[in-house]
């Protein structure tokens, strides 16, 4: 008969949980948060310290009820959240719901839910605490006092559904800073030099480095002519080579933000789909005959820390897959981070003998993708370094200098399993230089000058915004993915070649943020905000001293924005296309996706078409029609005829304005899919290809 409830957030956690405690114990699923602030007001009370008026969520009734009766049947009720802020609130609002006495032993915790550790945590029940419960509540106050204030000014200022947000503005503005550097960028000319050198019968590239022991950049066609003219005719001679063994390390476990980059970049996840499936797999997945398993530990976490059990378990694996000599005498250990809470271990997996290949049958295919990015990430964090040889030779022709470098895997340590990704385009060179001896003379076979001009910065994408949201000390790791789908949803920006530009509704919500709230957009005040929320949880401060701090200075800003904030119109942009459902005008709007034609005469007319971009090709499979570029529902670029329904033709890969040189047909560039393999030109009739550069 079992004589004790847990209590957690999802049926998945229920389900895994009460596999490894057994029959004593009832496990059920609060569905999250049973009690929030009201939605239809403010639901503080500043006058009487910043009290919160929390309601039941309107549907948990019927959850409260289920948990409410299974209480009354056991001696013990334990409350088993995710091991964070948030989840100590749930544990706090079920507490208050169920009439359990706080001052008992009702709070369990635990880092993955795994058979030891969920045991171990039942033996170690806690009270709940209070600073954490406090930092969590403290930002839903300052988020509501924020928002619920600022929000109703912009709707009445410029537009409906509007709102504003401590994190999410100062993305915006961050996004919007960057767009505004994009457009007064001058780009500014430079040229390269590359020298194309044969040492027997091994050719190699060796480009312009500057005059005897000065580096020189070319700016002008003028100073490469000049360089042309110096060279002309002049032996190239080996001056000098080094050699020398580089060791690299790997990159530490997967934190939060981390894992968000880089499932960005290798996998193409947005952030908030990459939490979504780190959620399952950390709730647990039936992987056959050991039944429901949590795979990976917390998913939210700001530190690097492993505990030295999980690297003695690594050490093991490491050393019976791939060799003693990949294994670490002595397990890594990784900084902490400045301003890390390291409360959590970083994200690994739980079972480190269970690598991806044994899972297969069990995940679906995003599942598998997210498991393989975090256990090879682990475990290659726990390997010896990678050996490099590396060669620099430096050639002389005249007094110009041009210098060579190559590199060679001599041990590949780590990389064996996993190299981490980057923002930046980036060539992994594993090539070597001939072998090059000191006064050799080369023979040149070509001079190859080249024209570029310095780029401007790139747009954020989803990881390098989070990165710089982190490097700012913005938000924590649990805010990140619905910030930026906030700003998003509301029109503020929007995505186009997975990154972001800002619409002009966001363009003058910012303007009026840094006339009327410009504290809410300093990246200084919003970091210190997030450091105060941390002394709570320490607690080093009193909740209600920093609400009442930050208030002070804000109440008197939203007298001034009531008074003196201008109205903005936004007038639609009209588009030279009628509806074809009620011939009104079409205009340009903004989604969260970019783009699209909507009917002027809506709500009447609520029909809305793509924009569509031709790109110069004709359809091979009706001939009338031409092809356009244009969008999926998941927001994927595809190809089809303007034909259509009456022409079928799709593709993914981009069709070429150029027929195949073998049939005739017609020719696509398909993208490329590994590391360093670009894009290829294929016939989409017979098996013609060609590598593009």
């Amino acid at each position: 008969m079992a004589d004790s409830l847990v209590i957690v957030e999802s049926p998945a956690k229920a389900k895994t949980i009460g596999k490894y405690l057994g029959k004593k114990y009832i496990v059920k699923a609060s569905m999250g948060h049973v009690r929030d602030l009201p939605k239809s007001q403010m639901g503080v009370d500043i006058k009487k310290g910043f009290e919160p008026k929390y309601i039941t969520i309107r549907g948990k009734g019927d959850v409260l009820k289920e948990l409410r009766d299974a209480s009354r049947k056991v001696k013990h009720v334990y409350l088993a959240a995710d091991p964070d802020r948030e989840g100590e609130a749930i544990a706090w609002h079920l507490a208050h719901s169920l009439n359990i006495d706080q001052d008992q032993p009702c709070r369990v915790v635990f880092n993955e839910i795994t058979k030891q550790a969920v045991k171990e945590a039942f033996k170690h029940p806690r009270k709940i605490d209070m600073d954490l419960v406090n930092a969590q509540q403290t930002r839903r106050i300052l988020d509501r006092l924020v928002g619920y204030n600022i929000s109703p000014l912009l709707w009445k200022k410029v537009k409906k559904g509007l709102s504003a947000g401590r994190v999410q503005s100062v993305a915006v503005k961050l996004i919007i800073d960057r767009e505004k550097e994009i457009n007064s960028f001058v780009p500014e000319e430079y040229w390269s030099v590359t020298a194309h050198l044969k040492a027997g019968k091994e050719t190699f590239e060796a480009k312009f480095y500057g005059y005897g022991t000065e580096k020189v950049e070319l700016k002008s066609e003028a100073e490469v002519k000049e360089l042309l003219q110096r060279i002309e005719g002049k032996p190239y001679v080996v001056a000098e080579i080094k050699k020398r063994e580089r060791k690299r390390n790997p990159a530490a476990p997967f934190t939060t933000s981390s894992l968000q980059q880089e499932a960005a970049r290798k996998l193409n996840f947005r952030a908030a789909k990459t939490m979504m499936i780190a959620q399952q797999l950390y709730e647990g997945i039936d992987i056959g005959e050991e039944g429901t398993v949590g795979l990976i530990t917390y998913m939210r976490t700001d530190s690097t820390r492993v505990s030295p059990v999980a690297q003695e378990e690594a050490k093991k694996y490491i050393t019976e897959e791939y060799g003693v000599e990949y294994a670490l005498a002595k397990p890594r250990q990784f900084g902490k981070k400045e301003g890390a809470q390291d409360a959590h271990e970083a994200i690994r997996p739980t079972l480190i003998h269970k690598d991806p290949a044994s899972l297969k049958a069990y995940l679906s295919r995003d599942q598998l993708k997210l498991y393989r990015l975090i256990w090879e990430r682990f475990i290659a964090s726990q390997m010896a370094p990678a050996v490099l040889d590396t060669v620099t030779a430096d050639i002389v022709a005249g007094d110009a200098v041009f210098r060579a470098s190559g590199s060679q895997v001599k041990f590949p340590g780590f990389m064996k399993v996993y190299v981490e990704g980057t923002d930046d385009v980036q060539k992994e060179e594993d090539k070597m230089l001939p072998p090059l001896e000191a006064k050799q003379e080369l023979a040149l076979e070509e001079i190859e000058p080249k024209q570029h001009f310095t780029q401007p910065p790139p747009r954020y994408s989803e990881a390098r915004l989070v990165k710089t949201l982190e490097e700012l000390g913005i938000g924590r790791p649990s805010t990140y993915a619905p910030t930026l789908e906030t700003i998003q949803k509301r029109g503020y920006v929007a995505l186009q070649d997975r990154r972001f530009v800002p619409t002009e509704l966001g363009e003058i919500v910012l303007e009026l943020m840094e006339e009327f709230f410009p504290e809410i957009l300093d990246t200084k005040f919003t970091a210190k905000m997030e450091d105060e929320l941390d002394h709570i949880e320490e607690g080093k401060v009193q909740w209600d001293k920093v609400l009442e701090e930050f208030y002070e200075g804000f109440s008197k800003r939203l007298e001034v924005a009531e008074k003196y904030m201008r109205e903005v119109e936004i007038k639609d942009e009209v588009a030279d296309i009628m509806c074809d459902k009620c011939g009104s005008p079409m205009v340009y709007k903004v989604g969260r996706y970019g783009k699209f034609l909507a009917c002027s005469a809506f709500p009447e007319c609520r029909n809305t078409m793509p924009i569509v971009k031709e790109i110069g090709v004709n359809c091979p499979k009706c001939e009338t029609g031409q092809i356009v570029e244009r969008k999926s529902k998941k927001n994927r670029i595809f190809y089809g005829c303007t034909n259509y329904p009456n022409c079928d033709f799709v593709s993914w890969d981009k069709p070429l304005p150029r027929a195949c040189p073998k049939c005739g047909n017609m020719l696509v560039e398909k993208k490329g899919k590994g590391k360093n393999k670009g894009p290829t030109v294929q016939c989409l009739a017979c098996d013609y290809q060609e590598e593009t550069s």
